[in-house]
């Protein structure tokens, strides 16, 4: 157990880095370009390699690769492991930079599928074609980069793939101050710096292959048994692990219909939901799946459901007061990190909206990311397909039904609800076939916590003033009354379950790890 979860720190404590460098990097695009015409531009040309990473390289593959790997660490030769990684690297090398290639020659129809509202204004729709072709190759590196990580992650050394990101944030807050106002469109200097960032996260995670004897040549072998076993298993997985992404993705489609700054709102406003996301929920997925899959080909049953216990414990204890933290304290995170003379009052009242839609479904997200490794370790990715299918059509209907109320908030409304129901449905399949086994002092911990959560919203309920009142504050004031606001909620809430009796040991249930 202590070293899972020297585990869950390292990959958490990077992470944490990673968000808040995202966090400055959103607070300089904000305050360098503001939300209009060309940041949805951006935005959507960033979101659709992005999309396919995600899919491709973070999503079905990692959850394909991950288990398979495991298998020839724990019963094959040193030499077959590293036959392995060299055959799916360049299988994989060789797909992408195909795909790599349509997707630039293919702009413009990426462009009118993706964001179809465009065509409306010829000059937004060829300023997203433009960049397009400068950061589709950024899926090419980043799921080489995502192949180079499962590989660290699965041998227990998650610091680096979890730091990686870090580049990525670097590289946009350098060509946005530095490479923008020396361009004739300074947008797309952003552009630019997704490539440059791509190229430099894969290169930094090889100097830690080499030094594990797994930098190898890579061969082209689609036909060796373990690249097959892989893409079996990540046939199913394309959709049922991606859901998500196909959700928010499908916001951004709409949203390019609704008036300019929509997809400029909700970026910024899933920007903030995504780091306690990120912290936490894509943590203790990384760590888990490796440790999933390795109980499994034990045969450890008890142990696996042990394994998800305590995640599930983690991610009630630390994302619940996220979500309401993230709920009562919408205005003032958006007024405090983007407000300026590009980001108006409107949007930061905008932006508002859909963060405070985003933040119901913050613990939604967080259990897709530790029930979704439940599966996949067992090899099991067909149930999750069937969820995922289940969850996907109802955003689109909730898309329907909300859009006309609540324009681009009620995209974000749909996304929360849509994931709810996918993360009910795991968990429910997992009871069922009695995979999951809860430990007795649940009940105990969560009417606690919930107590806590409640105590902790009337505190932020009586702290926060308005947002007119917000906004005449200066910046470096709005910075130190939120930070002491989110002190004291924290305060209340970690008294209130220290008060009811609640020690670090209740979210220790689980076996040696």
């Amino acid at each position: 157990m202590a070293s899972f979860i020297r585990s869950i720190a390292s990959t958490g404590s990077n992470t944490l880095i990673s968000r808040i460098l995202g966090f400055i990097r959103d607070v300089v695009l904000a305050h360098v370009f503001g939300a209009g015409a060309a940041t949805d531009a951006f935005f959507v040309a960033f979101k659709i390699p992005n999309f396919l990473r995600r899919l491709f390289a973070e999503g079905a593959f990692s959850v394909a690769f991950v288990p398979v790997l495991s298998e020839y660490q724990s019963k094959r030769s040193f030499a077959e492991l590293q036959l392995f990684v060299s055959r799916v690297s360049g299988t994989l090398g060789a797909i992408l930079l195909l795909v790599t290639v349509a997707g630039v020659l293919g702009a413009p129809l990426l462009a009118t599928v993706f964001a179809p509202g465009f065509l409306h204004d010829p000059l937004k729709h060829q300023l997203t074609v433009d960049m397009l072709r400068l950061t589709f190759p950024y899926l090419f590196f980043i799921s080489l980069t995502a192949f180079a990580g499962g590989i660290l992650n699965a041998h227990q050394r998650f610091g680096v793939p979890a730091f990686t990101p870090v580049l990525l944030n670097l590289s946009l807050i350098g060509c946005a101050l530095l490479l923008s106002p020396r361009m004739q469109q300074p947008v797309v200097a952003l552009a630019w710096g997704v490539l440059i960032a791509g190229i430099a996260q894969f290169v930094f995670q090889l100097p830690f292959l080499a030094r594990m004897r797994l930098l190898r040549p890579p061969s082209f072998k689609p036909a060796d048994e373990g690249v097959r076993r892989i893409g079996k298993l990540m046939i199913p997985a394309l959709f049922g692990v991606s859901v998500t992404q196909l959700n928010l993705l499908l916001d951004v489609l709409i949203a390019s219909f609704l008036v300019s700054g929509s997809i400029s709102w909700l970026y910024y406003s899933d920007r903030l939901m995504e780091f306690p996301l990120g912290v936490l929920g894509v943590a203790l997925g990384t760590v888990i799946l490796p440790s999933l899959s390795r109980r499994h080909a034990e045969q450890n049953q008890r142990d696996f459901s042990h394994t998800l216990d305590w995640a599930l414990r983690w991610v009630l204890f630390f994302g619940a007061p996220a979500a309401v933290g993230l709920l009562m304290l919408a205005s003032p995170m958006i007024a405090t990190l983007f407000y300026s003379d590009k980001f108006t009052q409107t949007d930061v009242l905008f932006s508002t909206r859909s963060l405070m839609a985003y933040s119901l479904g913050l613990l939604p997200f967080m259990l897709i990311k530790v029930l979704a490794p439940a599966y996949y370790a067992r090899l099991d990715t067909k149930t999750p397909v069937r969820i995922g299918i289940m969850a996907l059509f109802a955003n689109m209907a909730f898309n329907l039904i909300l859009v006309w109320p609540l324009a681009h908030a009620g995209l974000a409304l749909a996304t929360t609800l849509s994931a709810s129901l996918n993360a009910g449905l795991l968990f429910r399949g997992l009871r069922k076939a009695g995979i999951y086994q809860p430990d007795h002092s649940w009940r105990f911990s969560l009417t606690r916590i919930l107590l806590a959560c409640l105590l902790m919203a009337a505190c932020l309920y009586w702290l926060t003033p308005p947002l007119q009142d917000w906004l005449l504050l200066s910046a470096w004031q709005r910075a130190i009354q939120l930070g002491w606001i989110i002190l004291a909620a924290a305060g209340v809430y970690f008294a209130t379950l220290l008060a009811c009796g609640i020690r670090l040991r209740h979210f220790r249930s689980g076996a040696s790890l």
